[in-house]
C-alpha cells in the first residue's frame, strides 16, 4: 500500500518544513592587522611553551575559543538608548569577571600563529572585538584595555572616517546622520595602534548599510543581497554584484592601508552577513580571516575566515556573559508554525499587505520562534508546484513575494524562517527539456497520488538544481524544508533513466522482478531511500554557496516511525535521516493517519519511538495537523491541538507545532495555543 493520503484542498493541504539556525541581523564586525605580531617562539614563550599535544584543562574542546563582539561605550544610553550601547562600568565588570574566571584573553596573530605552528591555544581563549570605529572605542574602551593588557580587533567604515577634522561634519549611520565627531580620529587610531594592542579590521567602506532586496524595496545587507533596480526593474547579475562587493573591500583596504600603513588582514561583516562569494573575494584581498555574528563557539573545525562571536548588548551581564561563555552551544527549542505563502498572495497589491500585516501580528502574538514558509505556488493544493514566488529561470513566478515575506518574518517577527520547497513535484512548462520526466509506476493504478519529476534523469536533476540555486540566490531565509514529495513507493519509479540506474546498481532493469524477490526489493528500497537523501544534500549544498549556516530539514511521514516496513512504501528510514539532516520534520497528525479513536496514546507512542533513536528527540520536530482534511476540512478545535500540544511535550518532545496556521480567521486559537506554544510567555519551555 502507498502510506500517503489524498487531501481535497479549498483549506491547505499537508505540506510543512524545519530546522533552524538564526541568522542575526543586527550592527557587525572588525578586524585587521597586528602591530608587532609575535614570532613563533615568542608565541610558545606566551603559551607557556604548549604544544598541541598538550592537555588544555579546559570544558571546552581543545583549541578552541570564543570571541566577544561590542559596540559602542556610553554613559548615556537612558537619554540616548541603543540596544548596542554598553556602560562603561558594565565593560569593566565583564573585563575583570574574565581575568578572575581564568579566560585568557588573546591577539589575533596569536590566533593565527597557534593554528599556523600546532601551538596550543590557552585554555578558555577569548578574542575581543570593537565594531563601527566610534569615539567611545578610543576614550571609554581603550583606556580600559590598557589597564587590563587586552588585546582587541577594532572594525573600522572607510566612508565614516572621512571628513576627519571637517567641523559640523555628518556621518550617515543606521537610519539616522550623526555627527562625524562621534568615531574615531585619524590621530586616535594612530594611538591605539602604538600601544600594540590593537588590530584594525575592514568593516567595507560603504556597506554597512542595506540595498533593496526586492521590488516592494525590503532593505537588506548590501554585501550578500542581489540589489533590486527598480528602474529597470531586474536584479543584479552575478557579475556585477562580485564587481560591487570586490570595488567596496578594495576600497576600504585602500583607505585603511593609507590610515594605518598596512593594509588589513581580518574582515568584520557588517551584519555578519557573508557568502561563499564574499568570503572568496575577501581572501583574494588578502583578508583570510572573517568576523561573523554566528553563534556558537569557535572549536577547531571552524574556519578562521567565519570565527562566531557573542554579540553584547546594553542589558548584558555579568551572568549573561557567563552563560554565552560556558553554553555558547545551547540550541534554543524550536516552536513553529507552517504557513502558506499562498494565502498572503492577492492580485490586489493592497490587500496583500494587508494580509502580510495579519500574518506578521500573527506571529509575533503568538511567540514561536520559527516559520515554515512555502516558496512554491500551488493554489489548487496539487501537492505539485506549477510556479514559484521567487525569481528563477525554470518555472513561471507567481509573485516576488517569497523574499519580501521572509524578510519581514525575520526583521519584524524575529522568528526564523524556512523555505519550504518541494524535491521533485514540479510540473515544469511544455517547452522544458524535462517537463514530463516524470515519475512512472509499474502498475499505473499504483503511481503515487502527487506528481514528481523523476530524480534519475539528469534533465531532472539539472532543472531542479536550477531552482535551488535561484531560491538562495535571491532570497534570504535560515533553513531549507524538503517537502514530503520526496517519496518513492514500492511501484516507483519505472521510467527509463530509473531502471537504467537500477542495472547499474546490480539490480534487474525490472521493477516486477524486483518485487518479486524480497532481498531485491529490500536492496531497491534501501538504494533509492539513500538516493534521494543524496540528491537533497546536494540542493542543499548548492543553497550553502550564499546561505553558509542554512539548515536542513525533511518532511518523514509518521509511518516510517510506526511502521518501519514503510521504508518499501516511501523510500523514507527515520534513522537515515536523522543522520542526514540537522532536523527530521515529522508528520505527528493522527487523524490524517486515520488515529481517531486514540490520538492521545499514539502520539505518546510516536514520541517514545523517536526517543529511541540517536538524537531522535534532539533533532525531530513533532507537527500536528489543525485542519481534519479527511473530514471536509473541519478545523481541529483549539482546545484539543492545545492538549496534544502539552502531551507532547510532557511525553519528551522538545521542538514541536502545526499546520496550517489560518491567520486570516485567527485559527487556531491565539488565546489556548500561546500558553503551550510560546518560548516567550514561557521562557521554560524547552
Amino acid at each position: 500500500m502507498n502510506a500517503r493520503h489524498h487531501c481535497d484542498r479549498s483549506t491547505p493541504c499537508r505540506r510543512w518544513g524545519a530546522t533552524w539556525k538564526v541568522w542575526l541581523a543586527g550592527l557587525v564586525l572588525f578586524g585587521a592587522p597586528f602591530c608587532g605580531s609575535l614570532l613563533p617562539d615568542a608565541q610558545a614563550a606566551r603559551f607557556g611553551g604548549r604544544t598541541a599535544s598538550a592537555a588544555a584543562g579546559n570544558a571546552w574542546p581543545a583549541n578552541s575559543f570564543a570571541v566577544i563582539c561590542y559596540h559602542d561605550i556610553r554613559d548615556d544610553r537612558l537619554e540616548d538608548p541603543d540596544s548596542y550601547t554598553v556602560e562603561t562600568r558594565n565593560l569593566a565588570l565583564q573585563f575583570a569577571w574574565l581575568r578572575a574566571h581564568d579566560y585568557h584573553v588573546i591577539s589575533l596573530e596569536e590566533l593565527i600563529q597557534a593554528r599556523m605552528h600546532h601551538l596550543e591555544l590557552p585554555p578558555r581563549a577569548v578574542l575581543i572585538s570593537f565594531d563601527d570605529g566610534l569615539e567611545s572605542v578610543y576614550s571609554r574602551a581603550f583606556p580600559l584595555l590598557r589597564a587590563f593588557q587586552y588585546p582587541a580587533i577594532v572594525g573600522l567604515v572607510g566612508s565614516w572616517l572621512e571628513s576627519d577634522g571637517t567641523p559640523g561634519a555628518k556621518v550617515r549611520y543606521g537610519d539616522t546622520e550623526v555627527a562625524r565627531s562621534n568615531f574615531v580620529t585619524t590621530d586616535q587610531i594612530h594611538e591605539m595602534l602604538a600601544s600594540g594592542l590593537i588590530e584594525i579590521g575592514s568593516h567595507s567602506y560603504a556597506a554597512h548599510t542595506g540595498v533593496p532586496g526586492n521590488p516592494q524595496e525590503n532593505l537588506e545587507p548590501a554585501v550578500v543581497t542581489r540589489q533590486f533596480n527598480k528602474g529597470t526593474g531586474a536584479y543584479e547579475d552575478e557579475a556585477q554584484y562580485e564587481a560591487r562587493v570586490r570595488d567596496d573591500l578594495s576600497r576600504n583596504n585602500a583607505a585603511l592601508a593609507s590610515l594605518t600603513g598596512r593594509s588589513p588582514r581580518v574582515i568584520v561583516w557588517p551584519y555578519g552577513a557573508h557568502n561563499r562569494a564574499a568570503d572568496s573575494i575577501a581572501q583574494g584581498l588578502g583578508m583570510p580571516y572573517g568576523l561573523t555574528l554566528e553563534l556558537g563557539l569557535n572549536t577547531p573545525d571552524v574556519p578562521l575566515s567565519r570565527m562566531r562571536r557573542i554579540l553584547v548588548t546594553h542589558d548584558f551581564t555579568t551572568a549573561d556573559l557567563a552563560r554565552a561563555l560556558e553554553e555558547p552551544d545551547e540550541p534554543e527549542a524550536l516552536r513553529v508554525i507552517q504557513v502558506d505563502l499562498d494565502y498572503v498572495f492577492d492580485p490586489d497589491p493592497r490587500q496583500q499587505e494587508s494580509n502580510l500585516s495579519a500574518l506578521l501580528d500573527r506571529v509575533k502574538s503568538m511567540g514561536v520562534n520559527a516559520v515554515f514558509l512555502q516558496a512554491y505556488a500551488d493554489p489548487e493544493g496539487t501537492g505539485t508546484a506549477r510556479a514559484l514566488y521567487f525569481p528563477n529561470r525554470r518555472l513561471p513566478m507567481r509573485a516576488d513575494l517569497f523574499n519580501r515575506v521572509a524578510w519581514q518574518l525575520r526583521t519584524r517577527c524575529g522568528v526564523a524562517v524556512y523555505a519550504w520547497l518541494p524535491l521533485l513535484a514540479f510540473d515544469l512548462p511544455a517547452d522544458d527539456a524535462a517537463h514530463d520526466h516524470w515519475v512512472e509506476a509499474s502498475d499505473p493504478v499504483k503511481a503515487g497520488d502527487v506528481k514528481r519529476l523523476s530524480p534519475f534523469d539528469p534533465l531532472v536533476r539539472q532543472a531542479v538544481r536550477d531552482i535551488y540555486t535561484d531560491l538562495s540566490t535571491y532570497t534570504e531565509f535560515q533553513g531549507l524544508l524538503f517537502s514530503d514529495d520526496a517519496t518513492l513507493n514500492d511501484f516507483e519509479d519505472a521510467s527509463p533513466e530509473a531502471l537504467r540506474t537500477y542495472r547499474q546498481w546490480g539490480l534487474p532493469g525490472d521493477v516486477s522482478a524486483i518485487r518479486a524477490d524480497p532481498r531485491l526489493l529490500a536492496q531497491w528500497s534501501a538504494r533509492k531511500t539513500g538516493y534521494l537523501t543524496q540528491f537533497s544534500i546536494e540542493l542543499a549544498a548548492l543553497v550553502a554557496a550564499d546561505h553558509e549556516n542554512i539548515d536542513t530539514a525533511r518532511n518523514l511521514f509518521a509511518s516510517v516511525v510506526t511502521q518501519p516496513q514503510s521504508e518499501q512504501w516511501l523510500a523514507q528510514s527515520l534513522p537515515e535521516a536523522l543522520a542526514a539532516y540537522d532536523h527530521v520534520a515529522l508528520m505527528a497528525m493522527p487523524y490524517l493517519e486515520e488515529e481517531r479513536a486514540a490520538p492521545g496514546p499514539w502520539l505518546k507512542h510516536l514520541v517514545v519511538t523517536v526517543g529511541t533513536q540517536p538524537q531522535g528527540l534532539n533533532k525531530t520536530i513533532f507537527e500536528l495537523q489543525s485542519v481534519d482534511w479527511a473530514h471536509h476540512n473541519q478545523p481541529i478545535p483549539g482546545t484539543t491541538l492545545a492538549e496534544q500540544l502539552a502531551l507532547l511535550k510532557r511525553a519528551g518532545a522538545r521542538h514541536f507545532g502545526y499546520y496550517p496556521d489560518d491567520f486570516v480567521t485567527g485559527r487556531p486559537s491565539l488565546e489556548l495555543l500561546r500558553p503551550v506554544l510560546s518560548l516567550k510567555a514561557f521562557p521554560g519551555n524547552d
